[in-house]
């Protein structure tokens, strides 16, 4: 398999390449849409933890750490993937990435942390929002953030609402929260 890379936007590793394998399915996060993510979050994000249950390339997890989050938490089915991301935070020097190769829905059923920011970009064609959505909302923290990649718009669920909504190319993306 050939090896990808892209660049940290922002942050202390401002930058800095990923290396990632190429698999059928990986959809990195485009520049200009983790732009305007980081912009929506706020570029420091010292002190807070995140969940990206579809890791891929890792992207949203190490511009996160990047920007002082002190704990993310990476998911892929893919170990290749997994094993590249981990090379690559050891690499950076971080000991705050942890990653797991598993199915993300399982992991959400089990896990029982509270996540400021979680990054929702599951595979297009794999994207369960019905399921997905809940259990993901289920490990927000009360004033967390949801972020949600996906082919078409998303409707938030009850209980969540709307706070961003912008489209780049084929890539809709949201920022959504707790409701009230």
């Amino acid at each position: 398999m050939p090896d990808n890379a892209l660049r940290i936007i922002g942050g202390r590793w401002r930058g800095r390449k990923i290396h990632f394998p190429q698999t059928a399915e990986l959809r990195p996060t485009p520049d200009r849409v983790r732009e305007t993510l980081f912009n929506w979050l706020g570029q420091d994000l010292s002190g807070r933890t995140t969940l990206e249950p579809f890791a891929g390339s890792g992207a949203l997890s190490l511009e996160a750490l990047s920007r002082g989050a002190a704990h993310a938490v990476a998911l892929d089915r893919d170990s290749n993937l997994v094993r590249a991301l981990r090379t690559t935070g050891e690499r950076l020097g971080t000991t705050a990435l942890e990653t797991h190769c598993v199915e993300a829905l399982s992991f959400l059923a089990r896990d029982r942390r509270i996540y400021d920011v979680v990054f929702l970009d599951p595979p297009f064609a794999d994207a369960a929002w019905g399921r997905l959505l809940p259990a993901a909302a289920a490990r927000l923290a009360p004033e967390g953030r949801l972020y949600v990649e996906a082919r078409a718009p998303v409707e938030p669920p009850e209980g969540l609402e709307l706070l961003r909504r912008d489209k780049a190319g084929r890539v809709h993306y949201h920022l959504l929260r707790r409701a009230g």
